[in-house]
């Protein structure tokens, strides 16, 4: 034991991590992938086929996020993570051989996929969460983020390269490549350690001790971690939370405030834009889809460089107010086509792609980082576990009805119009934050706790 080969914090790093990457080709993969499907299975004329084959992974991680948090207590983080790492490849390989015209069967594919997008959605933060020092947690959501959108932009830019091939060949390659990445994730993970606080949860002490060692330099920190770990594992055991609880007076306030921000961050259409952008520029200009790949991978770098934004910001600015912004700048981006096309009705189609593009760079640094903070930090103690799956549940909901319903939307009505729909949500997400998301910023856990109630005290003499 005493020559047992150290692992690099580096290392531990890099792959509890990797599952960001997995979990962002996988939503960005079907982007490149659905104009060559399109064409090869004639669905031109189907937009529910289309919705359906899109919004399905997002069905199986609505399912995969609630199984995975469950199991990861039962098993343990790191064994999910590599059982996960075997589901991506299975529903990659599945969708890549999916039989002409099979739609049943590549829904099937694509909602066992989302059983791994989903699980990974839950397991990457609750693994790095437990693995990293305090000091670096606050910008763990971040690197989460920048790690997903990396995912995006790497399916993007493989659609790319992979354009020029015969349609049958490209859309599968496009679709069975996920599995090289899950792959590399699994060989990975088989030397990652378990999470210490799975092992201290389990009375495996000295092992907790071990993997600490590997990422703590200073011994007396490691003793005050394992004993804070300990004292925080007793007080779960002893105050188990239902699912009633979470409406009740106590924590009302901060559950609904933490659920509508990550339900808003979904029906504000950006997967919209993500899952459905080369058919986008084909409606505006009447170019084909297929020629349209390099708009996602202009919007995958939009995305990875607000990221790293977000990154450099994040403890600059209130949450409020960076929320507040990008929603209001997401919402005019949304609406303000629609008002032109009415203004200027021979105004450029491209119009539509320039506006989307300034959406996707504000929600970027705004939304989409800072939803996932704020889910982190809102929920008191006592309701953490089941309020964070209950939000995640919401934004896999949001995201699924918004892959389905805009391909049927767009069929029936013009695009600026069911834009304007999603601008209209992103002011009203707006409105919400003003009106029932507390400031969070610089507040420890206990203040946030303490908000709500006194918020509760509020509505009882209201």
């Amino acid at each position: 034991m005493v020559n047992e080969k150290k692992i690099s914090s580096g290392f531990i790093y890099f792959f509890g991590a990797f599952g960001g990457i997995l979990f962002g080709y996988d939503i960005g993969v079907m982007t490149g992938a659905l104009p060559f499907l399109q064409n090869d299975w004639n669905l031109h004329n189907d937009p529910t086929a289309i919705g359906w084959i899109t919004s399905s992974l997002m069905l199986g991680a609505i399912f995969g996020g609630a199984l995975a948090g469950q199991l990861s207590d039962r098993l343990g983080r790191r064994k999910m993570i590599l059982i996960s790492s075997l589901i991506f490849v299975l529903g990659s390989i599945l969708a890549g051989i999916a039989p002409h015209n099979g739609l049943l069967f590549m829904i099937g594919s694509r909602i066992i996929l989302g059983l791994a997008v989903g699980a990974a959605s839950a397991l990457v933060p609750a693994y790095m969460s437990e693995m990293a020092p305090a000091r670096l947690r606050g910008r763990l959501s971040g690197i989460n983020q920048t790690m997903i959108v990396s995912g995006m932009l790497l399916s993007y830019i493989v659609a790319f390269l992979l354009k020029d091939l015969p349609e049958t060949m490209a859309w599968r390659l496009m679709l069975s490549l996920a599995a090289v990445p899950a792959l590399i994730l699994f060989i990975g993970v088989l030397r990652l350690p378990e999470s210490p606080r799975f092992l201290i949860k389990n009375n495996k002490i000295d092992e907790a001790r071990k993997v600490l060692s590997y990422i703590r330099s200073d011994k007396k920190q490691i003793d005050s971690e394992i004993e804070q770990i300990q004292d925080t594992s007793k007080k779960e055991v002893n105050h188990k939370a239902s699912w009633g609880s979470l409406l009740t007076g106590k924590y009302r306030y901060l559950v609904i405030a933490g659920v509508g921000v990550a339900a808003f961050q979904q029906f504000q259409g950006a997967n919209a834009i993500f899952y459905y952008i080369p058919l986008i520029v084909e409606t505006a200009t009447g170019n084909a889809a297929s020629s349209a790949l390099m708009w996602p991978i202009i919007q995958g770098i939009i995305l990875v460089l607000g990221s790293l934004l977000f990154i450099a910001i994040a403890d600059k600015f209130k949450r409020r107010t960076l929320l507040t912004v990008g929603g209001t700048v997401m919402g005019l981006s949304f609406i303000l086509p629609a008002i032109l096309n009415l203004v200027i009705p021979d105004a450029s189609p491209m119009m539509i792609v320039v506006f989307l593009s300034i959406y996707v760079a504000f929600y970027s640094f705004t939304w989409a980082p800072l939803t996932w903070v704020i889910v982190g930090e809102i929920f008191p103690l006592m309701i953490r576990g089941r309020a964070s799956g209950l939000a995640s549940s919401f934004n896999w909901i949001g995201s699924f009805l918004v892959g389905l319903l805009f391909p049927i939307m767009t069929a029936s009505m013009a695009q600026e119009a069911v834009f304007a729909i999603f601008g209209a949500i992103c002011l009203l997400g707006v409105l919400f934050i003003r009106t029932r998301v507390p400031e969070t910023q610089g507040r420890t856990l206990e203040d946030i706790e303490r908000i709500g109630q006194s918020r509760k005290g509020k509505e009882k003499s209201a």
